[in-house]
């Protein structure tokens, strides 16, 4: 009997990751893998996890399809870590059921919209050294972020300097539209690139006519230098 009871006292016990702690939440599956040094995000998390804690890390990078499995993941924390990269299917198969979503105070520059915009969960977004671009402000105009921390997404770089420094939404209330100055850009660039084929198109044809021109008068002076049937009849 007291083998049975212990088997129901802690029945994640083999399940659980080695470097977190799993318990329950108000009858919900939770799994806490704070401040445990983790360098990456660990494979062995439970399929029936609804909320999970991975802050104060050094996880670097969310690569595709890392939370795949856990189809019932409901709050994901990954602040505080030192995250650069993340992938573009970095949450494949659970942007249906996430309800929140914290990647602040981490290293993040930039982010493909793709593995943000399919998410129906609230984003904390802030304390990054953002690069303001177009992607960027994309997400901040379709993504849901959490209210409290839109002010702290700040332009660490941006393509003028005055931008720098300064919080996203407050460029953006200013005009400013880093995807109008992106279009220009591949507007110009369509423009040269059209502007080169049309030039080389005129100079072939300009070759292809002076070089008929030069074998039209070959054959002219050719032909003049024959002897004509007059003279032969003579």
């Amino acid at each position: 009997q007291a083998f049975f009871c212990l088997l129901l006292c802690v029945p994640w016990g083999s399940s659980c990751p080695p470097s977190c702690q799993c318990t329950e939440r108000a009858g919900a599956k939770a799994v806490l893998c704070s401040s445990r040094h983790l360098e990456e995000i660990p494979k062995d998390i439970p399929k029936d996890a609804v909320f999970l804690k991975l802050d104060a890390n050094s996880i670097t990078r969310i690569p595709s399809n890392a939370f795949r499995h856990l189809s019932h993941l409901e709050e994901l924390d990954l602040s505080r870590n030192a995250i650069e990269k993340i992938d573009r299917a970095a949450f494949k198969g659970v942007a249906a059921g996430l309800r929140t979503l914290d990647l602040s105070s981490n290293r993040i520059r930039s982010i493909p919209k793709e593995a943000l915009l399919a998410l129906n969960a609230k984003l904390r977004l802030a304390n990054n050294p953002w690069h303001c671009e177009c992607a960027l402000q994309e997400v901040l105009w379709e993504a849901r972020l959490d209210p409290d921390s839109v002010q702290d997404i700040t332009c660490h770089t941006a393509p003028r300097e005055e931008y720098v420094g300064k919080p996203l939404l407050q460029v953006l209330d200013a005009g400013v539209n880093f995807c109008s100055v992106r279009q220009r850009t591949t507007d110009v660039a369509m423009f040269i690139t059209m502007f080169g084929w049309f030039t080389m198109v005129i100079a072939y044809v300009i070759c292809y006519v002076r070089h008929n021109r030069e074998d039209t008068c070959k054959h002219v002076e050719y032909l003049k230098s024959l002897p004509s049937t007059q003279g032969h009849a003579e």
